[in-house]
């Protein structure tokens, strides 16, 4: 039942060249990168990537997706990150993006052993019709488009069948999480972490606060323990580096 493994290096040793990840975080917030640099220090590349945006301000997934690591992303905003944006229209990248809301369902869903659902989402698009670029062939040509997906109607709407996802492995962050797995998500860096950690069938969760069993009230638990299959206890400085995306101040 203990989880923990000592280091981050450890907990990620066996994610093979073109695994698929499911990534938690949204921006800056909550992004296991103490996990992705343990990672990148690897070696590892060819991977397919599921995360809502590819990292910002060379953080995050930007770390893996600067090096060349990254074959495939799976997201719903590319957002200020230029490289990413460079690769994707170069032709280096595969880029599958779906709207923000229908990525957590599928996250979700893949975790809950739900293989599809429906939606109205992306209906009379190309979400639904086809023919979004997943790949560019560097000249401006789409090389790989994406296939039509079934739409059905309901009491008179139509909706497009989603598919639920899931990962070999997912690297999430959490404010506390105990021994067991059971973690505490802080505010907004609780935006796609659960979810993402559902859709992994090798979860690894890195925390800033490791605590012993019992000391999180059961009802004060966001994602349990079952999800979980490895914790790495965070140091004080790698819980406290939590960086700013736009910082602003008031007159």
């Amino acid at each position: 039942m203990d989880k923990v493994v000592a280091t981050a290096a450890a907990a990620v040793a066996d994610v093979p060249e073109g695994a698929s990840l499911a990534v938690g975080g949204f921006g800056l917030s909550g992004v296991p990168n103490v996990l992705i640099q343990a990672l990148y220090e690897r070696g590892t590349g060819g991977l397919s990537v599921v995360s809502n945006n590819c990292g910002a301000m060379d953080s995050g997934l930007a770390v893996l997706l600067a090096a060349g690591r990254i074959a495939r992303v799976t997201g719903s905003y590319i957002g200020a990150n230029k490289e990413f944006a460079r690769q994707y229209l170069g032709g280096e990248l595969e880029v599958e993006m779906i709207p923000q809301g229908t990525l957590a369902e599928r996250l979700r869903a893949g975790g809950a052993g739900i293989p599809a659902f429906y939606t109205p989402a992306g209906v009379g698009t190309q979400v639904a019709d086809g023919g979004l670029p997943w790949r560019y062939d560097g000249s401006g040509g789409v090389a790989l488009a994406s296939p039509p997906k079934e739409v059905r109607e309901f009491e008179g709407t139509e909706y497009v069948l989603e598919r639920g996802i899931r990962t070999d492995f997912a690297l999430v962050r959490a404010a506390r999480g105990d021994r067991h797995g059971n973690l505490v998500f802080a505010k907004s860096s609780r935006n796609f972490n659960p979810l993402a950690a559902m859709a992994g069938r090798v979860t690894v969760a890195e925390v800033e606060e490791l605590v012993e069993p019992g000391a999180i009230d059961p009802d004060a638990v966001h994602l349990p323990g079952i999800f979980v299959q490895r914790v790495v206890a965070l140091t004080a400085e790698q819980a406290a580096d939590k960086r700013i995306e736009r910082r602003t101040v008031s007159s």
